[in-house]
């Protein structure tokens, strides 16, 4: 891997500017406020039942974030042209995909089995979109805009929901639909923004897509903190 990729992911917006190089680096590696806007995504659905059990929702959002922000970035890391993967081997990041992802499935089976079996075949797909985006399976076929925003954004809003009601509705689809609209936006964004910083050229229309994507994981965000708030006050 060429010094000057990663070099440029260093320097990405949410990579803290302290510590040493493999910790900045590994803090990178998570894409944390892409992680926690999937999270957020299970904490909405859930929010937008009747009655809520916080602690379902709180353990649900930990699994995504294990999910996506551990098990799902570094098997995306693995792939030859990513610039993360200088400072782990493949067999490290197998390692931590592997590790994550166990301690995610766990989490979301505890939950389908005990309360919401719906779940199961929510989760099932969510397990099939994660190895086939990113290890490109199938010859990239789900390593695409639309799948991206389905598995990451659709899907972890009705988890959420069916966490918490074992049930479907037209809220819970709305929600997804909500869910979905914000990932593509988030998505459609990262790829001109990624493709720029990479080559280096025209820094302000990198700029710009930068704050696109600090826009909308801060809309995701402040919409499940508003929910959040109000669901206190029922």
């Amino acid at each position: 891997m060429s010094g000057e990729v990663s070099e440029t992911r260093e320097r990405e917006w949410w990579v803290p500017p302290f510590g040493p190089r493999r910790f900045r680096l590994l803090v990178g590696l998570s894409f944390y406020p892409y992680s926690l806007m999937n999270a957020s995504y299970v904490v909405i659905g859930s929010l937008l039942a009747a009655a809520v059990n916080y602690d379902r929702m709180a353990g649900m959002a930990l699994a995504y974030l294990l999910a996506v922000g551990v098990s799902a970035h570094s098997l995306d890391a693995m792939a030859p042209n990513k610039p993360w993967g200088d400072f782990l081997t493949r067999r490290q990041l197998g390692g931590l995909a592997a590790v994550a992802l166990v301690l995610a499935l766990g989490i979301g089976l505890y939950y389908a089995l005990l309360f919401a079996p719906l779940m199961l075949p929510l989760g099932a797909a969510e397990l099939f979109f994660l190895l086939a985006y990113n290890l490109e399976l199938f010859g990239g076929r789900f390593h695409t805009d639309f799948w991206f925003a389905t598995s990451w954004g659709f899907l972890p809003v009705l988890v959420g929901y069916v966490l918490q009601t074992d049930s479907l509705s037209l809220a819970s689809l709305c929600g997804g639909l909500f869910g979905f609209f914000t990932a593509y936006v988030e998505i459609s964004a990262s790829r001109p923004y990624k493709a720029l910083k990479r080559e280096g050229r025209d820094l302000q229309a990198a700029s710009r897509f930068e704050s696109v994507l600090k826009a909308v994981v801060a809309t995701v965000l402040a919409t499940a903190l508003m929910l959040l708030l109000l669901s206190f006050q029922k």
